[in-house]
């Protein structure tokens, strides 16, 4: 046999095969907002155990790294594994304080990155600068990804898969509280802007919402959402209502 043959392929993650693959001559930057998101893993070097099995190959999707069960501390490793990320800044506030030294500036950033099919993660942020705050808050968010358990519990749908809440759910931040409620394939998010935009990134097309409290803070708005999702992980299904209710949890894989 011929050492081409003897040769093993290794298997890279989709982003860091992507990351290391030769620039294509058509690859048009123009529309680009932002900086190159895959620079950082051309020139990443892992710290971590679980940095150095992705970049061996040993594993390659987000499921993989779960069910190793080492914890995920580096943003490298969640750009290799969910390389198609969207990011979305919610709200930019302003806080001033007065001080002996003068008046003091920083900046309160809210943003959520999700997949739309299964992940999302959700993050707030201060600094002192806008830009650095954000790319710090997206970071953060990246760390702090859940899988997203959806299902088809409306009385009102006929049977098979669904993209809505599998039951009634509430979340609380604050004193802003969400509740979810399974809705009918085609009617949407009826839910304020901000859980919206939430729901959207988790892969959540359908969902009934009832909101009490102090529901115009954005912060406890959007947390209250999330913390809705992360009940959802908390709650033991048994195998029957799994099915019944067609539950997946996180991506669907074709």
């Amino acid at each position: 046999m011929s050492e081409e043959e003897n040769t093993e392929v290794i298997q890279l993650a989709p982003g860091l095969a992507a990351a290391l693959a030769p620039p294509s001559e058509s690859t048009d930057t123009r529309g680009r907002r932002g900086p190159d998101p895959l620079a950082g893993l051309r020139s990443w070097v892992p710290r971590t155990r679980l940095g150095h099995m992705v970049m061996s190959g040993e594993i390659t999707t987000y499921e993989q790294a779960i069910d190793s069960g080492f914890p995920i501390r580096e943003v490298e490793i969640v750009d290799a594994l969910l390389p198609d990320l969207t990011d979305d800044v919610l709200g930019v506030n302003m806080i001033q304080r007065m001080t002996d030294s003068g008046r003091r500036v920083r900046f309160n950033v809210l943003c959520v990155v999700g997949n739309s099919d299964g992940y999302v993660g959700l993050a707030v942020c201060k600094g002192k600068e806008v830009s650095s705050t954000i790319r710090k808050a997206i970071d953060k968010a990246k760390l702090n990804l859940i899988p997203v358990m959806r299902g088809n519990g409306s009385w009102e749908s006929s049977e098979g898969p669904g993209n809505s809440v599998p039951f009634k759910v509430t979340g609380r931040s604050g004193s802003t509280r969400i509740t979810l409620m399974p809705a009918p394939a085609g009617k949407g998010l009826v839910i304020g802007d901000y859980g919206r935009r939430v729901l959207t990134l988790a892969g959540i097309t359908d969902v009934w919402a009832r909101s009490a409290g102090q529901t115009r803070t954005t912060i406890n708005f959007a947390r209250a959402t999330f913390n809705a999702l992360v009940e959802l992980n908390r709650t033991k299904i048994t195998d029957g209502d799994r099915e019944r209710l067609n539950i997946t949890k996180g991506r669907k894989m074709q």
